[in-house]
């Protein structure tokens, strides 16, 4: 017989016995490791620890807990976390079991829960799914066990959550079909607004970087109150916790200076066992130091510290903050509405991904209701990474003219290489146009006619196909490799696609497609005269 029940100081030994026999010895959350840790964890008021125990062996087979957010703009929420079952119990409903003694014993406690679950298998998703949980989100990479892993994130709502969502939150558009699946999954239309106008908050270098000192914590705490009433970062932490506590939970401010007064700040905690960072709270008189202290934070993680995955979770209410975030290469990974409770409503957030290492999401086994998220969150991933062919002539291309680092980024993760072999064919006239080509190296003759008669030459920088783009007409000439041709191709749909997602990208491809047409008539022009 299995009974389920909270656990008790005897059970130290054998909750770590659980997890080492289903995690190994390099687990990366030491707390289950640590028999002082999980006494702690025992006694904790902010923390539920249950243990599922064979009454006929007298043994510990598994365990789960719940972590009790109060407070820090996380109320009422919890996290549903680390299920564990002993190898030799599995297959016996366990883990089921876990889960609804969970359930009952926190719903009264609750509006929000929230839980990580591993995509290597799809049991946890399937025992969340099977009492209530809706997918979310898909968080790249975050767990580190023998390699990095990546969890599927779902919630489930208690009372009168969602009746006291703040509506039409406020979308840059690369959030939007994100927001658009993760609500159809809680069963709420999608009203959020669309802000296409949202510019990222301005980089400013003219601070100083310091990190957070006794002293320096008391003029901060000054500093912050009564500056901010509307936050655009969430987090279970605050300034104004203490000091103490801050230490204690691996947290820390970053703080920027200008003229030796404090400017703002912004606050962190660092797992250097687990290789990761969140951002939790950003403090500041004016926005001008924002950009520069997440700048500053990311290159710390990644030449300091040696982290690989940072996240944030941002305001859906604030579009310049969701910007700026994406400028710097974050991604949104998850929408979860009613996240956070502010005075009397609850708020929409965004979980945000930096990965400072290649995407390589591993393994993915996923329930089918999981499958739509956890694609479009790693196509806007993988996305982000642009060939290195296609980095290095980003400068010297015509088609990046006036793009950002980020927008270029963007544009050129569109794309694929492609090699055409002298004489071969590219395209042909009349041939339905699908693609446009970018030239970076190697020559190609343009025939038009039939028989086909040559008119000319294109080479590296140069566009091909951009016609048919602009004009969804065929293709009005016959492409034929002259050498060796190296390409970087985007297909129309992309191209489209990512013009209604950015409209800002979208006029300048345009801009820039219409320039290179009209060089390209003035050359034609220039050789017939």
């Amino acid at each position: 017989m299995i009974l389920i029940r909270e656990a008790k100081e005897s059970d130290v030994t054998q909750i770590r016995e659980v997890f080492a026999a289903v995690y190994g010895e390099d687990y990366s959350h030491p707390q289950y490791y640590d028999p002082q840790l999980l006494k702690k964890m025992v006694f904790a008021d902010d923390t539920l620890l249950l243990v599922a125990e064979d009454t006929e062996k007298r043994r510990i087979v598994g365990t789960a807990s719940v972590l009790l957010e109060m407070g820090g703009h996380a109320d009422l929420v919890g996290e549903f976390g680390r299920l564990a079952v002993h190898p030799d119990a599995r297959e016996r409903g366990i883990g089921k079991l876990l889960m609804e003694a969970r359930l009952e014993r926190t719903r009264e406690r609750l509006q929000l829960a929230i839980v990580d679950c591993r995509v290597v298998h799809p049991l946890a998703q399937k025992i969340a799914a099977s009492h209530g949980f809706a997918t979310v989100g898909f968080l790249p990479m975050k767990l580190l066990l023998s390699k990095r892993e990546s969890l599927l994130l779902m919630v489930r709502y208690f009372g009168d959550a969602l009746k006291l969502r703040r509506n039409n939150p406020r979308l840059i558009p690369e959030v939007y079909l994100l927001a658009e699946l993760a609500m159809s999954g809680c069963g709420l239309y999608c009203d959020a607004v669309i802000d296409e106008e949202a510019a990222a908050y301005p980089y400013d270098k003219n601070f100083e970087l310091d990190e957070l000192t006794a002293e320096g914590y008391t003029k901060l705490l000054h500093f912050q109150r009564g500056r901010v009433r509307i936050r655009e970062i969430f987090g279970p932490v605050r300034l104004h916790y203490g000091l103490f506590k801050l230490r204690v939970q691996q947290s820390n401010y970053l703080i920027a200076r200008a003229d030796d007064q404090i400017a703002g700040a912004i606050g962190f905690t660092l797992d250097e066992v687990e290789k990761t960072a969140r951002i939790f709270e950003i403090i500041g008189l004016t926005s001008r130091p924002t950009h520069f202290l997440l700048s500053e934070l990311e290159r710390k993680c990644r030449e300091q510290w040696g982290i690989e995955y940072l996240e944030v979770d941002v305001n859906a209410h604030a579009p310049r903050m969701q910007r700026t975030l994406l400028e710097l290469g974050y991604m949104p990974a998850a929408y979860i509405p009613a996240m956070v409770f502010h005075e009397v409503e609850r708020l929409d957030g965004i979980r945000m991904v930096r990965l400072l290492i290649p995407p390589d999401p591993g393994p993915v086994n996923l329930i089918p209701p999981a499958k739509p998220i956890v694609e479009l969150v790693m196509r806007r991933f993988i996305g982000r990474q642009p060939p290195p062919r296609i980095a290095d002539a980003v400068p010297h291309i015509p088609l990046f003219a006036g793009l950002t680092q980020e927008q270029s980024a963007l544009l050129a993760g569109r794309c694929t290489l492609r090699t055409y072999q002298q004489g071969e064919r590219i395209f042909t006239e009349n041939q339905r146009g699908e693609e446009t080509f970018v030239i970076l190296e190697g020559k190609v003759e343009i025939r038009i006619g039939d028989p086909p008669s040559p008119v000319g030459d294109i080479g590296a920088g140069e566009c091909l196909g951009e016609i048919s783009l602009l004009h969804g007409t065929p293709h009005c000439a016959t492409a034929i490799a002259r050498t060796t041709v190296e390409t970087a191709v985007f297909s129309h749909r992309e191209i489209t696609e990512l013009a209604r997602l950015r409209p800002d990208i979208g006029l300048i491809i345009y801009r820039n497609l219409a320039q290179e047409l009209g060089r390209k008539l003035r050359r034609s022009d220039e050789r017939d005269g």
